[in-house]
């Protein structure tokens, strides 16, 4: 198997255990020239001794599962595999790295039914066990001692044999795998209680004659055995039920996205098809109250649009000729007929659900101190348990044997390394999708949590602090009467450029009727501006400091005026022709009008917010002016916005950076957390950590607090996991019993290591209904 081949490989198979891994396995060995990956290091150390004998598997083990539909733990996102299961780490249930709107979960399913049928058994074991102990008057005559061990014994062996038999399964493969995890202790405890029980019913001659009862007997614990399966099995659904809410608002996304679309043809007629055949460039038809499939423009019609499900803005957005629509966003009363531009994967709809499935598959820094302490945790539990025994039988009272069982029992059962695992990957999980409801996308984890400690915000002005589609504003000519030959040029040159402010003068020329010039040669220089050939002459169109760079004299007349135009908050764009000053405009981009209302937000939770534009520093300073901003860095080259955040970093500070062009893309890499703006370029969104699909600064302050509350969730659920522990543990030993005579029975051990987990995931949903 060529390493080169492997590092392209979605998923690879562990030659000795045959678990699924990936190629980040810190586990890897090459032999004769072949590199093979595994889930942990014992399964390295047995392949090392004796590789011949697992190579000898199936070959079909190392192939690529591309067409699959693969599955993966929320604990361990490095565990994949093509079919549903239990991670052979910690024995959650895996779920379906793509999220899909069936809601039937085939684990919720088998564990549901099992929990029925078992709980039906044990019950009357129970119930008859309790009785006999405590209130034996109750039992009719004929139902003696003996004949209610033999009932629960037919009882209570199904529960524990097939509706345990998954934790037994789980807890022999992390034996075998030695991936110590909750199911080994259930496993281990269980079988210890059902096993003792069996021989003292069988054979309870071979123990101490101070442990028998009347008739013979010993004490048995069916009813402990099959209690502690049923409340696993309890534990089990609820918290299957609960991980199937994480991803409710992200399935209510996917819901909103019809199946159908009514594609207009050529030659006028309609007809519905399904949504998977629409291509790009076909016409579409959105009647009232429908939603829109796919992404794309509006080509005719007007009405309003609710796009609150995306973006999260309640208020629906008017849209007209040219307005762009995204799909599965829902319209109004008016007719719309659309040209689909982005379909099946490209659609924002699809890269919100990829993006939130593949943040919460991440991991937080903070989750490291959570493995830390579960690679120990299962171990020391079990030399808890076994201490706990030997403790017990040698200095514990009459019958010893019997209270060093049950103890020990009650320790491995009580102790649940799975509630310390599911405290931070649950509230990432919910977080997340949270987020992605109110337009704010989160590539990872690790951005998540460092967003609460963001105390610097770096912003380029143009498409973050305003609207990004400016206007053409005014025009000035050297010689009078050139106004229009002024912008004809300009806009001939210009047609070649994707920049906003080309944008807005090749619009100026088209609203005041003017044809651009023809053009036959273009250039392009990065934050400066443009040069090129428009009709054989020599043409450069772009800043003062361009302008310059070229020794062009830019006279006496329009400096004066760009002076003022610049003090009004315009951008001025120089015009020159065969190294002669020509004319100059002027472009205005508004600022957003939700911009002040965030700056103050932003500047009330303690953020510094530095600027950062290419523009003139007049221009830049009198938007920072009506904005409130001290920090302004105007006439930025892109190089130059990736130095200043570095200097930021080596000052000590947390920098977060807004951006929305391919210019910032640099500077956004480099921040500790890149934010997009959604309504900026594909690559932007690529290089940063979070996107804010409403493209509105003021989803920052709403990331912010997101980041605190996941954050404060996630320390919670550590918090409670820890203590629970650490309280739990010495109890079910038996650490109150010399005081209080307090024993801790292993059913009521089973019922709080069950619904520890299920708290930590109820906690974690409460980030659903955090106000943002």
């Amino acid at each position: 198997m060529d390493s080169d081949k492997v590092k392209g490989d979605k998923t690879m198979k562990d030659p000795v255990c045959g678990m699924d891994v990936s190629a980040d396995s810190p586990h890897s060995f090459v032999n004769s020239g072949e590199t093979f990956y595994f889930c942990c290091d014992h399964c390295l150390k047995k392949f090392k001794d004796d590789p011949e004998k697992y190579l000898k598997k199936d070959a079909a083990f190392h192939e690529e599962l591309i067409d699959a539909d693969l599955y993966t733990c929320p604990m361990h996102p490095e565990i994949i595999q093509d079919h549903p299961g239990s991670c052979p780490k910690c024995g959650m249930a895996l779920e379906p790295r793509t999220l899909v709107l069936d809601d039937e979960n085939p684990e919720l399913v088998d564990m549901t039914k099992r929990l029925w049928i078992s709980s039906i058994l044990a019950l009357p074991v129970f119930l008859l066990s309790m009785t006999a102990d405590l209130m034996p008057s109750l039992l009719p005559a004929w139902l003696s001692m003996g004949v209610v061990q033999w009932i629960s014994f037919i009882l209570a062996t199904p529960v524990v044999l097939w509706g345990g038999w998954p934790f037994f399964e789980r807890g022999w493969q992390s034996v075998r795998t030695w991936n110590l995890n909750m199911f080994t202790l259930i496993g281990l405890g269980v079988s210890v209680a059902w096993i003792y029980s069996v021989i003292a019913l069988l054979l309870p001659q071979i123990f101490p004659s101070n442990m028998g009862m009347e008739g013979g007997l010993v004490h048995v614990y069916f009813e402990s055995a099959a209690m502690i399966t049923v409340l696993v099995l309890l534990g089990q659904v609820l918290e299957l039920r609960a991980r199937s809410r994480t991803n409710t608002a992200i399935r209510m996304l996917l819901a909103l996205s019809p199946n159908r679309a009514r594609i207009v043809r050529f030659d006028g007629r309609e007809e519905d098809i399904p949504l998977e055949q629409v291509a790009i460039g076909d016409m579409l038809r959105i009647r009232p109250g429908e939603n829109v499939p796919v992404d794309g423009t509006v080509i005719e019609g007007a009405s309003a649009v609710d796009e609150s499900m995306v973006t999260g803005e309640p208020i629906p957005v008017e849209k007209n000729k040219g307005d762009a629509l995204i799909g599965a966003t829902t319209n109004g009363t008016g007719s719309l007929i659309m040209r689909a531009e982005k379909v099946g994967s490209d659609t924002l709809l699809a890269r919100i659900v990829s993006m939130v499935a593949e943040a919460q598959r991440s991991r937080a820094p903070i989750q490291r101190l959570a493995d830390v302490v579960s690679g120990y945790f299962v171990p020391a539990v079990v030399f808890v348990s076994f201490l706990t025994f030997l403790l017990w039988r040698a200095w514990g009272p009459e019958p010893s044997l019997a209270n060093a069982i049950v103890n020990a029992v009650a320790v491995l059962i009580i102790a649940c390394p799975c509630a310390l695992g599911l405290a931070t990957p649950i509230a990432i999980m919910v977080g997340t999708g949270r987020g992605a409801t109110l337009g704010i996308l989160i590539k990872n984890a690790e951005a998540l949590e460092i967003m609460e400690r963001v105390d610097t915000l770096v912003v380029d002005k143009t498409g973050t602090l305003t609207e990004g589609r400016p206007d053409l504003v005014s025009v000035y000519a050297v010689e009078t009467g050139q106004e229009n030959e002024v912008l004809r040029i300009a806009a001939g040159l210009e047609r070649a450029s994707e920049h906003s402010l080309a944008a807005a003068i090749v619009k100026g020329a088209k609203d005041r009727g003017i044809e651009p010039a023809r053009l036959d040669d273009f250039r392009s220089t990065t934050g400066k501006g443009v040069t090129g050939k428009v009709e054989g002459h020599e043409v450069l169109l772009g800043s003062a400091v361009m302008v310059e760079d070229m020794d062009i004299d830019l006279g006496d007349f329009l400096p004066p005026i760009a002076e003022t135009l610049r003090s009004d908050g315009q951008t001025i764009i120089f015009l020159a022709v065969d190294k002669k000053i020509f004319g100059m405009m002027g472009v205005a981009d508004p600022i957003k009008k939700s911009t002040p209302a965030a700056i103050r937000r932003l500047h009330a939770e303690g953020v510094t917010i530095v600027m950062l534009t290419g523009d003139n520093r007049v221009t830049a300073e009198s938007v920072a002016e009506r904005l409130g901003l001290r920090h302004v860095h105007a006439e930025v080259l892109p190089e130059q916005k990736l130095k200043l955040v570095k200097r930021l970093q080596a000052e000590g500070k947390v920098v977060a950076m807004a951006g929305d062009g391919i210019n910032d893309a640099p500077a956004l890499a480099q921040a500790q957390v890149g934010i997009a703006m959604g309504t900026g370029t594909d690559i932007a969104m690529e290089s940063a950590d979070i996107t804010l699909v409403k493209g509105d600064l003021r989803g920052i302050a709403r990331a912010r607090v997101l980041s605190r509350a996941t954050m404060r969730n996630i320390r919670q659920n550590l918090f409670f996991a820890f203590i629970y522990n650490s309280i739990g543990v010495p109890i079910a030993a038996g650490i109150l019993y010399p005081f209080f005579g307090l024993l801790l029975s292993p059913v009521i051990a089973a019922a709080a290591m069950s619904f520890s987990s299920v708290s930590v995931i109820t906690n974690s949903l409460r980030l659903r209904r955090v106000k943002l």
